[in-house]
């Protein structure tokens, strides 16, 4: 299948997603997942009208995205992996939305970066709904207090919350648990569902979903 016919396939579920849930097709955006995947199969995807596109590591965002920039100005690049402090200035000059804000140093290291460079990509605050030891995100218990903390102590441009799933649990309850959490704290946005479970997470109120296998096919 071409990488027009996936985007075609996808996009269609997710409009089928939104009328089952008596919701605009509009209001949720697809995130194309592109980490380990070259440049050649993102301007494929480009091609055929994506814009949006989600990478995990700074680093390999950098060795990719500039030169396609070049030729796409209008190209929307979320950086969806875990942070390090080291990498924030890097990440705050290249990326327009930073989906894994999950800690005090992380948000404070961001504002700083954002105050100097004079750029402030819009935050997601990444959420452990799962409360997984060996996974990144705010607990649940500390996610009023923690966005809280990034509007008002390091005026960050927190807009919604993120989340990954147990792979084992039912993903809707989780959709759900952090669409409560958002709604409980004035934030409209919600990036939530991947490649097997998009059409649960746009049902649940997804206003952004990362799809990366279904798009592109088994990772490099």
């Amino acid at each position: 299948m071409s990488a027009a016919a996936r985007l075609a396939d996808i996009r269609g579920r997710m409009e089928a997603a939104a009328a089952e849930a008596g919701r605009d097709a509009a209001a949720c955006r697809l995130v194309a997942v592109s980490k380990t995947h070259p440049a050649e199969a993102i301007a494929k995807l480009i091609e055929a009208g994506q814009r949006v596109f989600g990478e995990n590591r700074v680093q390999e965002a950098e060795g990719k995205f500039p030169a396609l920039r070049e030729r796409h100005a209008d190209l929307e690049l979320h950086l969806i992996g875990p942070l390090q402090t080291n990498k924030a200035r890097e990440a705050v000059a290249l990326f327009d939305v930073l989906q894994s804000v999950d800690r005090p140093k992380l948000a404070e290291t961001l504002a700083k970066e954002m105050d100097r460079a004079g750029r402030r990509p819009a935050c997601f605050v990444q959420v452990n709904t799962g409360e997984e030891p060996q996974k990144a995100g705010v607990l649940p218990a500390d996610i009023d207090r923690f966005v809280a903390e990034c509007r008002d102590v390091w005026r960050l441009p927190v807009v919604g919350l993120m989340c990954i799933p147990p792979v084992e649990d039912d993903p809707a309850l989780h959709f759900a648990l952090l669409a409560k959490f958002a709604a409980r704290s004035g934030l409209a946005r919600l990036s939530m569902g991947m490649s097997a479970d998009f059409d649960i997470a746009i049902r649940c109120g997804a206003t952004e979903v990362r799809v990366g296998t279904a798009l592109f096919g088994a990772r490099g």
